[in-house]
C-alpha cells in the first residue's frame, strides 16, 4: 500500500497551516480592509490561486484566521489541569495562563480589536465559535464550584463575570500598549515588568473572589 496519499495529505495540512499563520500576521498588521491576498501569497511563496483553492477567498480566509486564533486560547485553557488543585491556586493559574497567552499571541488581540471595529460582522458568521468558547466558562465553573464548596469564594459572582475581568486586564496589556505607553511612559510588554503584571491579575481576581 502506497504512502503517497498520506504524504499528500500532510503536505496539504502543512500548506494550509502556513497560509493561516502568515494570513494571521497580515490581517493583524493591516486589518481586514487593508490586507491583500497578494501579500499573503508573496510571503508564503505561493499563489492567490492556491489560497483560493484552500479557503475560497479573502473573506473565508479571514474567518478561518479568526476561528484559528480563538481556538488557540481555548485549547490552552483546556490543557490547564485544575482537578485536585486548590481552587485559589487553580484560579490564579488560569489568570496567569490567559495573561501569558495574550502577551505571546499579540496578533490575536489585534484581530479581536479589528473585529470589534467591524462590529463583529465576520465573527457573527462563525457559529462554531460559540461552541468553542464554552470551555472558557466551564473551566471557571468547575474552579468556582469547588471554591464555594470550601467556603473560600463568594457566591454572587459567576464564571462569565470572572472571564470578563481576566480578559479585560489581559487584553488591555496589548490593545492599549502604545497609547497607554505614550501617556505614562511605560512599556507594558517590557520583559522586566512581566512577572509583576502577571501577578497583579492573579491578585486582583483572588482578592475580589475571596472578599467578604
Amino acid at each position: 500500500m502506497t504512502s503517497e496519499p498520506r504524504e499528500l495529505q500532510r503536505d496539504a495540512e502543512r500548506t494550509r497551516a502556513e497560509l493561516l499563520a502568515v494570513a494571521t500576521e497580515v490581517f493583524a498588521e493591516s486589518g481586514y480592509s487593508g490586507a491583500r491576498v497578494d501579500v499573503i501569497a508573496e510571503r508564503t511563496r505561493t499563489t492567490k490561486r492556491m489560497i483560493y483553492y484552500y479557503f475560497g477567498g479573502k473573506e473565508q480566509l479571514y474567518m478561518a484566521v479568526l476561528e484559528n486564533a480563538y481556538r488557540g486560547i481555548r485549547e490552552a485553557e483546556q490543557q490547564l489541569q485544575v482537578d485536585h488543585v486548590d481552587p485559589v491556586v487553580a484560579l490564579r493559574r488560569l489568570a496567569e495562563l490567559t495573561f501569558d497567552h495574550h502577551l505571546d499571541h499579540q496578533a490575536f488581540i489585534r484581530l479581536v480589536s479589528i473585529e470589534n471595529i467591524h462590529r463583529g460582522e465576520y465573527i457573527g458568521r462563525l457559529d462554531s465559535l460559540r461552541t468553542l468558547s464554552r470551555p472558557a466558562t466551564s473551566v471557571l465553573d468547575e474552579i468556582l464550584a469547588r471554591g464555594r464548596e470550601r467556603g473560600v469564594f463568594r457566591t454572587d459572582v459567576d464564571a462569565l463575570d470572572v472571564h470578563i475581568v481576566i480578559s479585560s486586564y489581559c487584553v488591555f496589556q496589548v490593545a492599549n500598549r502604545y497609547t497607554f505607553g505614550f501617556l505614562f511612559d511605560v512599556d507594558l510588554t517590557d520583559p522586566a515588568k512581566r512577572a509583576h503584571l502577571r501577578q497583579m491579575i492573579g491578585d486582583v481576581v483572588i482578592g475580589w473572589l475571596t472578599a467578604r
